[in-house]
């Protein structure tokens, strides 16, 4: 058994879906949003026998999750408390108890994971990435994070002519922004980095890479914003970027391939700029990323290898 952790809204849920039918390969729904209810979570521990099943939580019938030897970890929804509940403490008491009884199953379950929970929130942490890159012999842009508005402006002033981006840390989907140049709007507000740390980054003109990793395969895709009005982040003009597969250098390959088990992930979408000299300089890395966007517009088989990576015994 196959389990898919997301949810019926996820675009990448039906294609998945359909490429493990196809590898007759049983599979079932499980979405965390769910639960505590209407869904139920049911586990029986100690004793002569063990038991771990859920029921209601996208799939018909209970599911016995000792079955499962494969886990899909694709973006989660938050758990949902019974909206009934008049007291907001005891909502998120409720979503809380639920969280730690799954969590509790999750670390516990003898499945191959694509990816673990636990690896997977550690490996999206931007400073650990960009420190365990340099390690893994990958090319970084000049960095800084910092909260000190001083050392913010010195970091502008070292970088110079070759300019700066500025990132959060971490977005949720209301606090989501895409990168973003420092400009005189931008270094006027300096004095509020005081309030929470800023990521600030070297600018680097060129081509971004987005490199899809689904187990020891890479499928690498150029994209290229040059000419589409916001090349500091591809994903604001998508659809007006050139995108086209392309083909990583052996050492940079080979360090990707260094990161990504140091970091313990079987799938993760990574970001590259390429320079017009040919360097590769890593920029992030998305243990959850969007594949689908590379595969309509390059034709690379990421669905195929997703579903039988799932399926491999």
């Amino acid at each position: 058994m196959i389990l898919l952790v997301t949810h019926r809204g996820d675009e990448h849920l039906a294609p998945v879906a359909a490429a493990l039918r196809r590898l007759r390969a049983r599979f079932a729904l499980l979405d965390t949003g769910r639960f505590p209810v209407p869904g139920r979570i049911d586990l029986r521990l100690g004793g002569r026998r063990e038991s771990l099943a859920v029921a209601g939580g996208g799939s018909r019938g209970a599911l016995d999750l000792a079955a499962v030897r494969a886990v899909w970890w694709r973006r989660p929804r938050p758990f949902h408390p019974d909206p009934a509940i008049p007291l907001s403490s005891h909502r998120a008491f409720a979503a809380g108890e639920a969280a730690e009884a799954f969590a509790g199953l999750w670390s516990g379950l003898a499945a191959r994971w694509v990816n673990h929970p636990d690896l997977e929130l550690a490996a999206g942490r931007k400073v650990w990435q960009l420190r365990l890159a340099r390690r893994c012999g990958l090319d970084v842009p000049r960095t800084r994070v910092t909260s000190d508005p001083r050392a913010a402006r010195a970091f502008l002033r070292e970088l110079g002519a070759a300019g700066a981006v500025f990132k959060a840390l971490h977005a949720t989907p209301e606090t989501w922004r895409e990168t973003r140049a420092v400009g005189p709007a931008e270094r006027a507000l300096l004095p509020l980095v005081r309030q929470a740390p800023v990521l600030f980054q070297e600018r680097v003109p060129g081509v971004d890479l987005r490199v899809t990793a689904v187990g020891s395969r890479l499928f690498a895709a150029e994209i290229d914003a040059r000419r589409a009005g916001y090349d500091t982040d591809f994903r604001v003009v998508l659809a007006r970027s050139k995108v086209r597969p392309t083909r990583l250098p052996a050492a940079v390959a080979a360090g990707l391939r260094r990161l990504l088990a140091a970091l313990g992930l079987r799938y993760a979408a990574v970001d590259l700029r390429r320079t017009a000299e040919g360097a590769h300089l890593f920029l992030e890395v998305n243990p959850s990323g969007q594949w689908l966007f590379v595969e309509e517009r390059t034709g690379q088989p990421i669905t195929g290898a997703v579903a039988a990576l799932l399926a491999s015994p």
